[in-house]
């Protein structure tokens, strides 16, 4: 459970979780699996528990736990492994694997941290032989108890006194339930998969508008989780500079609610970040937003004046490094055919570059966003600023590209700088249109 938490998997299949023991409340024989499920957000599909521990308990401490149990199926009757009853209620039932992919979602929507227990009745061919084996489990039972078998030795006992007493029905049976439990288990997936398509697809009307217009634009750059915190004082020592980095994200948010459908090359981690991004940006293409689950969701702090300047601001920014020419380069046909390809100064110089070039080879014209003074001066340190035809930069940023290129930065003067930048940086000879920078300070 943990393992499939850590790589992304949502749901996992087992046979029958372990429980509270009988007597559990003298010797405190519970199973780690309970503690799992309290604090693992992965939807666990299983037969219920074995008839060979305290049902009844187990489900107490899984409450207690803030685990989720539904069975699946018509009624809410809880199994027992192999037997489909165990004579306990389960406080919710889900009837199909969509339903059971909703309470899945919801669950998880909730950001409680616990996962969600399913259970699955012995299909009904089985029940029969199950109530047989049940007889030989309740027998085994006793025999362990009369024997003093305690602790960890009890289940290894029970399950083979079981196969010998049932001269291995036990096993037929158990083989029949897992296939069932795997069934099950991945039509829940597909469902919870294709929920999760249809959330974060583009909706149908701009689907059919990318099919009747396939130059749609391309944004990459950085999708970051902003925190903003506002002080009660005014006046605080400010620090000329950075802005909220997360440009990449905004410009494809506002592009999409446009209704322009643009295709978003960014990266996120397998984390509660990375949820909330999918959950809130449904509306946006994210099929081209790579999920990686060894870093975590970009994610950045700024502090404000109570009248909302800037005072500072701290990211976590690592895994837009891994934003590559490699992994860019997978879309390439989608920017040589883009109407704008826009990019923030979050991605790498190499992949910079390397859009830059396919976008001048194609006559795309390019948006620059900076996102910082330090990062503003990138597609100046190599020809790529041959590519720009707009950019969006402040006073700080716009002073650094300048001063990459060794020009002359008049202080404080918008129209100066504009000048400067617009015709000092370009000889005659190369005041074309497709040179130009339009600059939108």
């Amino acid at each position: 459970m943990m393992v499939a938490h850590k790589v992304g998997i949502r749901v996992f299949v087992t046979g029958g979780i372990g429980g509270v023991h009988r007597d559990g409340q003298r010797t405190l024989d519970i199973s780690a699996d309970l503690t799992e499920l309290g604090r693992t957000p992965v939807a666990v599909v299983s037969a219920g528990v074995k008839s060979i521990l305290d049902i009844g308990c187990t489900l107490e401490y899984l409450e207690t736990q803030g685990v989720c149990v539904a069975t699946f199926g018509k009624t809410r009757d809880f199994p027992a492994f192999f037997i489909p009853q165990s004579g306990f209620q389960a406080p919710y039932n889900v009837i199909t694997e969509e339903d059971a992919a909703q309470l899945i979602d919801s669950a998880c929507e909730l950001g409680q941290g616990s996962g969600v227990l399913i259970a699955v009745p012995i299909p009904e061919e089985h029940a029969p032989e199950g109530f047989l084996i049940e007889e030989a489990v309740q027998q085994s039972v006793a025999e362990a108890r009369a024997e003093g078998i305690l602790g960890k030795e009890v289940t290894p006992f029970i399950l083979q006194r079981v196969m010998e007493l049932t001269q291995g029905a036990s096993l037929s049976a158990n083989i029949a339930l897992i296939k069932n439990n795997a069934k099950v288990g991945s039509r829940i997936a597909c469902a919870l998969a294709r929920r999760r398509h249809g959330k974060h697809a583009i909706p149908s009307e701009l689907q059919t508008e990318k099919q009747a217009n396939p130059t749609q634009p391309v944004v990459i750059g950085g999708c970051n989780i902003d925190f903003i915190a506002k002080a009660n004082d005014d006046i605080m020592k400010v620090r000329e500079g950075s802005h909220s980095s997360s440009i990449g994200k905004m410009c494809d948010y506002c592009l999409s609610r446009l209704g322009i459908a643009p295709l978003f090359i960014s990266a996120i981690g397998q984390d509660g970040h990375a949820e909330a991004f999918l959950h809130n940006c449904s509306h946006m293409d994210t099929s081209a937003v790579a999920r990686l689950p060894s870093c975590n969701t970009a994610t950045y702090c700024v502090v404000i004046t109570g009248t909302g300047e800037l005072c500072m601001g701290i990211g976590d920014m690592d895994i837009h490094q891994q934003i590559t020419e490699q992994y860019t380069s997978q879309f390439e046909e989608r920017l040589r055919s883009a109407s704008l390809v826009c990019l923030d100064g979050n991605i790498p110089v190499s992949t910079l570059d390397y859009v830059c070039r396919v976008a001048k080879d194609h006559n795309v014209p390019v948006w620059y966003e900076p996102t910082d003074f330090n990062k503003a001066s990138k597609p100046f340190v190599s020809d790529s600023w041959r590519a720009l035809m707009y950019t969006s930069p402040n006073l700080g940023e716009l002073r650094s590209m300048n001063e990459a290129l060794g020009l002359p930065v008049p202080a404080g003067n918008f129209q100066a700088l504009d000048f400067v930048f617009r015709h000092e940086m370009f000889p005659a000879s190369q005041q074309r249109q497709s040179h130009r920078i339009l600059i939108d300070i």
